[in-house]
C-alpha cells in the first residue's frame, strides 16, 4: 500500500486554539504561528526525496537534520547511522527515538522499518520558532522546540517519537481513513505503539508502565502529568490556560464533534483505555501478549479504511483467537477489554 502523504500532528488542534485565545502575547503568537503551520503543511503533499534506505534488515537508516529554526524542510544534515552523539539533545533525542521505534518494530514485529522494505528514517529538528508540535508529513519526522513556557521540545519523550512514526506505518498497512471513529483508531494505534516502544526500551511490565503518552512534553507551569493517559482518559492535566484533558474512557461519553476531524484526539481515549486494560489483565510485557494481536489486527487484509470501533474490536478478538485460542487468556482478556469501555456488548 502507497503511504498517504498528509501530516498527523501531536498537539490536537483544540489545544493550540485555546492557547491562542486566552494566553499572553507571546504564547498567542506561537500557537497561532503553529496553527498556521499545521494548516499549510495538511495541504501539502509530501515532495522531498528520501535518502537511501537500509538493504540489511534488523538496521535502520537514520538521518537527523536541524531546520536551524527555519520552516524548511529538511534542513541540514548533522547526524545519520552509526555517528557520535552530537551534543544536541534535540538531534540526539531524535536519532535514538528513531532507534527505539525501528528496534520495537524489527524485534518484535519483524518489520523492517517503517515499509517493511528498509524505507530511511528521517527526521528535521529545530523547526520554526518556538513551534509546538511534532508531525508525521507523509515522508519524514518533523519536531519543533516549543515555547519553553507551556512545552518543552518535542523531542524529549520517545513516545512522541514513536507516535508520529507509526502514522507512518498505519498509513502503509491500514491507511485508516484520518476522520471520526476510523481516525480515533489511527490516533490510538500510533499512541498504542508509541507506548510500546517507550516500554519495550525500558523493559517495563504492562503493570510498572505509566500508560502515560507525552510525559515530559508540559514544562512545570502547565497542571498535567502527559498529553494522555491510557489508563485513565480524561485525567492527564487539569490547567487553568489549557483546560481539563477532554478525552473519555468509556462509550457512555462518547464525544459527537465536528472539530479535530471528528474528535480524533479525543475519542481515541476509548480504544486506548481498551488496550491497557487487556495489557494489564494478562500481566507480563505488552509486546508479548497484546500487543502483537493489535499489530495483527492494523496488517489485517480485512481491516477497511474507513473501520468504527465495533468491528476493530471484532477483528482484534479474532485475532486473539487466531493467535492463542478461543479459549485462551488473551481472547477473553481482549473481549472483556472492550466489554469495559462499552464497545462490546
Amino acid at each position: 500500500m502507497t503511504c498517504v502523504a498528509g501530516p498527523q500532528t501531536f498537539l490536537p488542534p483544540y489545544l493550540l486554539e485555546r492557547i491562542a485565545g486566552s494566553a499572553s502575547p507571546r504564547l498567542r503568537e506561537s500557537a497561532r504561528r503553529t496553527l498556521y503551520e499545521d494548516t499549510h503543511f495538511r495541504a501539502r503533499a509530501a515532495v522531498s526525496t528520501l535518502p537511501p534506505g537500509s538493504t540489511v534488515r534488523g538496521r535502520p537508516a537514520r538521518y537527523v537534520h536541524d531546520a536551524q529554526q527555519l520552516r524548511t524542510l529538511p534542513g541540514e544534515l548533522v547526524r545519520a547511522e552509526g555517528s557520535a552523539d552530537s551534543g544536541d539533545p534535540a538531534v540526539d533525542e531524535a536519532y535514538h527515538g528513531l532507534g527505539d521505534t525501528y528496534r520495537l518494530f524489527w524485534e518484535v514485529f519483524q518489520r523492517h522499518s517503517l515499509d517493511d522494505r528498509g524505507m530511511a528514517l528521517v527526521a528535521t529538528v529545530h523547526y520554526g520558532e518556538n513551534y509546538e508540535n511534532a508531525f508525521w508529513d507523509g515522508r519524514q519526522m518533523v519536531f519543533g522546540d516549543g515555547d519553553g513556557e507551556l512545552f518543552n521540545r518535542f523531542t524529549i519523550a520517545v513516545d512522541v517519537i514513536a507516535h508520529e512514526l507509526s502514522h507512518g506505518v498505519i498509513a502503509y498497512e491500514g491507511a485508516l481513513v484520518y476522520s471520526h471513529q476510523s481516525g480515533a483508531l489511527n490516533e490510538s494505534l500510533a499512541d498504542v505503539f508509541g507506548s510500546l516502544a517507550k516500554q519495550y526500551r525500558d523493559r517495563q511490565r504492562a503493570a510498572e508502565a505509566d500508560w502515560l503518552i507525552g510525559a515530559g512534553l508540559f514544562t512545570d507551569r502547565v497542571k498535567g502529568r502527559a498529553l494522555r493517559s491510557m489508563a485513565e482518559p480524561g485525567n492527564a492535566y487539569d490547567d487553568p490556560l489549557l483546560g481539563r484533558d477532554p478525552q473519555p474512557g468509556h462509550m457512555d461519553d462518547f464525544v459527537e464533534t465536528q472539530d479535530d476531524h471528528g474528535g480524533v484526539h479525543i475519542n481515541s481515549g476509548i480504544p486506548n483505555r481498551a488496550y491497557q486494560l487487556a495489557a494489564v489483565a494478562l500481566g507480563g510485557y505488552a509486546w508479548e501478549s497484546v500487543g502483537p494481536i493489535w499489530y495483527d489486527t492494523l496488517i489485517d487484509s480485512r481491516l477497511a479504511s474507513d473501520c468504527e470501533f465495533v468491528p476493530f474490536a471484532e477483528l482484534t478478538l479474532d485475532n486473539a483467537v487466531r493467535r492463542f485460542g478461543s479459549s485462551s487468556r488473551q481472547a477473553e482478556a481482549v473481549r472483556e477489554a472492550w466489554r469495559g469501555v462499552g464497545v462490546l456488548p
